[in-house]
């Protein structure tokens, strides 16, 4: 008898037919695009709808299922499209309140059948984070009426509605209204909330002299789900006469309080490579101002000189992931020789190292957070060498279009678990 031999999960999945399970899904799904035109739909959302695949496929969701133009106070259509906009925005499921959203009766052009439901829209997106489709899921809860009907068929009110019913339909729906009149207050404090949020790290990350660089590019990103402030920082100073210093870190944890702490970190580094011009000196003098402020110890940060004159990076690490220097052949090297522990990570002071290397016109130097390159299921030499074969691939594009590639490749161009900070310079 030969041995059984078990298969692992990788080829078990690879036979699963996919199509076949989102058909036989007894939920109701409705596939949209990005355009909100059908593009697939399942076989326990035709049986809910009275529908056909041919009658919804390739027609857009609101030209198949308009409002009940005998309803005044019809509003499913409003309602649904402010969900599906706001997860094309945000990419993030959004589950609404309890609708009654009447559909088209086949066959009788006009007739609208009285339907109640419980939707949620949650997105599909590619690697680069944009959404490519969105999944409508539906429960019809009309059967839920109907039966209550059935089981009481006495009373007065509408024809054949006993006024238990009509008091049910009513409290459901001034329930339903009320938890989306409260949502949408929510949702409009978060934005109120972001908006200030946003104009507070800009504030916080205002870098002047920036101006003055039209081959820099910068960007940072907030960690998802926090608000637009938080722990990492760039920097770049202009040292006269032909000197230019930047600079990236990271501060332990996310919201205000990190952001506090970066700001004051920040302004201090920005300070001291402008008195001291030598990034070893400046990280020791922020690792000693790191002691005296709560919540800073245990930040990592790099800081380089590029000196166009001597066409040379000088550079020190405290604790933080190397610096890549490109070539425009495509080669490269991470600046990994000057890496000393995180500020206050010595009970003592202790000199910080410091290397230069030169450079070569047209050479393409990058600074980042780890929130780059790390991932909870990965190593992070994982992220770091795609990082380097990323920028080696598109080392020919201009800075901006690099720094967007580079956040797109490595999956955080909508933001990750972490915040990034990003600074690309064509040397």
């Amino acid at each position: 008898m030969k041995p059984l031999r078990r298969e692992g999960a990788s080829a078990v999945a690879s036979r699963v037919d996919h199509a076949a399970l989102f058909a036989a899904t007894p939920s109701p799904y409705l596939v949209l695009g990005p355009d909100l035109v059908i593009v697939d739909v399942n076989r326990a959302y035709l049986a809910a709808t009275g529908r056909t695949r041919q009658d919804l496929l390739g027609r857009h969701i609101f030209v198949a299922f308009p409002d009940n133009p005998a309803d005044p106070d019809a509003d499913g259509v409003e309602n649904l499209r402010a969900s599906l906009h706001r997860v094309l925005v945000t990419g993030r499921s959004d589950t609404m309140a309890l609708q009654k959203y009447d559909i088209p009766v086949m066959g009788r052009p006009g007739i609208f059948e009285e339907r109640w439901w419980s939707p949620v829209n949650t997105p599909v997106v590619d690697p680069e984070g944009q959404v490519t489709y969105i999944i409508h899921r539906v429960e019809d809860v009309t059967a839920f009426v109907k039966e209550y009907r059935a089981a009481h068929p006495d009373g007065v009110g509408r024809a054949g509605v006993s006024k238990e019913t009509q008091a049910l339909e009513a409290e459901l729906y001034a329930r339903a209204r009320e938890l989306q009149r409260l949502n949408e207050e929510l949702r409009q404090a978060h934005t109120r909330e972001r908006e200030v949020a946003v104009i507070l790290q800009e504030a916080m990350l205002h870098a002047p002299d920036l101006a003055h660089h039209r081959d820099i590019a910068v960007r940072y990103l907030p960690a998802t789900g926090s608000l637009n402030v938080c722990g990492d920082w760039y920097d770049v100073v202009d040292i006269a006469p032909d000197r230019l210093a930047v600079a990236v870190g990271d501060v332990i944890g996310h919201g205000l309080e990190a952001a506090a702490v970066m700001g004051m970190l920040r302004s201090a580094l920005s300070a001291a490579i402008r008195a001291l011009e030598r990034p070893a000196q400046a990280l020791e003098v922020l690792g000693l101002y790191a002691r005296s402020v709560e919540g800073a110890l245990g930040t990592t940060a790099v800081k380089a000189v590029i000196d166009m004159r001597s066409r040379l990076i000088t550079y020190s690490s405290a604790g933080h992931p190397p610096p890549v220097l490109v070539h425009p052949d495509g080669s490269r090297e991470l600046l990994d020789q000057a890496t000393d522990p995180p500020l206050g990570a010595r009970p003592q002071h202790v000199p910080r190292p410091q290397v230069s290397v030169p450079y070569k016109p047209g050479d393409t130097l990058v600074l980042y957070t780890d929130g780059l390159i790390e991932r909870r299921d990965q190593d992070i030499d994982v992220g770091l060498t795609q990082l380097a074969d990323t920028l080696c691939e598109f080392v020919h594009l201009g800075t901006e279009e690099l720094a967007d590639t580079v956040l797109a490749r490595l999956g955080v161009a909508s933001g990750g678990r972490d915040d990034v900070a990003l600074i690309v310079v064509r040397l």
